[in-house]
């Protein structure tokens, strides 16, 4: 059984020892240093709400009844919103004005998992310095709740994944128009979660002939979560029997998108962003930003297009911290995660869904033709696992020093920038574990490279 603790949240498995898991005591504990946290920041001008929209998860509404208590006894409102994506969650709490908003959701976690993730008062994540307040305050257990008179009040208001929707459609670069004369017939896999409500909703807005698979929203998953070519082969078959213009798959919270090509390829996880980047950067130019372990591809169609390109850590706070620094018209993460400022600093798959399509109008080509537009990289995923006492920070230096003669960025990890291909290595939040993330031109040139780097570091331990 598992429970992590980090900036972002609180996570874990269902059952269990308290402690060891994400359990109902753990749950008060969390939320209520959480809720103690935003008193404090919203002392001035504070409306006094806390949004709360949870995915499908057989958990969520054990999780949902916790975590709503918990606040009515810390004396804030509570609006729920009820099943509801992660983006839809963020864009409720500035559309209601809240002081922050709690998603339940472990993304692409199993289902056994739960988590709790921690919104502002502009419906983004936490920093870092205010996620590690949470904790502290956590830490301490030593919370005040509200007298009789001071409780909060609970409201639940079922209309922001509307909201949503009508937001994205609103978007001046969200061609319905053209999406609507494209006629335009696709295939969803929405994994049994919250994607099988609020999609259709779009599709009805865009004029787009849809067949969802895994649509009743029980959180029961009908296969691995992660939106990976390895855990898609039904929807991929799907596809290769013809009929649909495009394939499209979710995670359990939406923000993470995928597609799929007329064919029953992979569009690509990574080409998501890039796809969508470049549509975004034809109308607006301007920078971009994705995360060191993201495809160098985001960086060539910015560079062609004119404007610069930035990498951010790892983890969505960095990748919209940055997006504010550079002055980012697109960014996100090479996970499927679009981050469209003109909507919201989230990842959206919603929006990342209307741009395409918008993209595949305008074009009036298939989805294979499009992808073949873009610069092709191959991305190998590797790792090294840890005995204890690894000194990681030592071996990273090390190898920093061997590759001085090269690009190498050191804000999260070591990446080391070749001319024509690039590996990352960063220690896991997670696992005893160093991540090792190698980017080239070929598959077997990528995996190559990160396994010499892997063998350079071993031979360091």
């Amino acid at each position: 059984m598992t429970l992590i603790k980090s900036i972002s949240g609180i996570r874990g498995t269902i059952g269990g020892r308290t402690g060891d898991t994400l359990n109902p005591l753990d749950i008060v504990k969390f939320t209520s240093a959480y809720a103690m946290f935003i008193r404090k920041t919203c002392a001035d001008g504070r409306s006094g709400k806390i949004v709360v929209g949870r995915d499908a998860r057989m958990s969520g509404e054990m999780v949902r009844s916790v975590v709503c208590g918990t606040l009515l006894g810390m004396g804030f409102d509570v609006v729920d919103i009820g099943l509801a994506t992660t983006p839809t969650t963020e864009l409720a709490v500035s559309m209601s004005g809240a002081d922050g908003g709690i998603i339940i959701t472990a993304s692409h976690n199993p289902r056994q998992w739960n988590a709790l993730k921690l919104l502002n008062c502009d419906g983004e994540f936490l920093s870092k310095e205010d996620g590690n307040e949470v904790l502290a305050i956590a830490e301490n257990d030593d919370f005040e709740y509200a007298g009789v008179d001071g409780l909060g009040k609970y409201a639940c208001d079922d209309t922001y994944n509307r909201k949503h929707v009508e937001a994205v459609v609103g978007l001046d670069l969200v061609d319905v128009e053209a999406v609507r004369k494209a006629r335009f017939r696709v295939c969803v896999d929405a994994i049994n979660s919250v994607g099988a409500i609020i999609l259709p909703l779009l599709f009805d807005e865009l004029g787009v002939e849809y067949e969802i698979l895994n649509a009743t929203p029980n959180g029961d998953f009908a296969h691995n979560p992660e939106p990976l070519e390895e855990n898609l082969g039904g929807i991929m078959e799907r596809m290769r029997g013809g009929g649909f213009d495009l394939g499209i798959v979710v995670d359990p919270d939406v923000d993470r998108l995928a597609f799929i090509c007329e064919d029953g390829r992979m569009f690509g996880e990574e080409y998501t962003l890039v796809a969508v980047a470049d549509y975004v950067l034809s109308h607006t130019p301007g920078n971009t930003v994705s995360n060191l372990s993201s495809t160098r591809a985001l960086r060539d169609v910015t560079e062609r297009r004119g404007g610069k390109y930035a990498a951010s850590a790892v983890g969505e706070v960095n990748v919209t911290t940055k997006m504010k620094e550079v002055g980012a018209v697109i960014g996100g993460e090479g996970n499927g995660g679009v981050i469209y400022p003109e909507c919201h600093y989230g990842r959206d798959a919603l929006v990342g869904i209307a741009l395409f399509l918008s993209s595949l109008a305008h074009k009036g080509c298939k989805a294979s033709v499009l992808r073949a537009e873009f610069p092709c990289y191959y991305i190998a995923k590797n790792r090294i696992d840890l005995t204890p006492g690894t000194d990681v920070d030592a071996i990273l230096a090390k190898v920093k020093a061997m590759y001085a003669g090269e690009k190498v960025n050191d804000i999260d990890g070591v990446k080391i920038d070749f001319a024509d291909k690039w590996v990352h290595l960063r220690k896991s939040n997670t696992e005893p574990i160093i991540r090792v993330y190698s980017e080239a031109s070929t598959m077997e040139e990528a995996d190559a490279l990160g396994k010499r780097i892997m063998q350079v570091v071993k031979d360091m331990q």
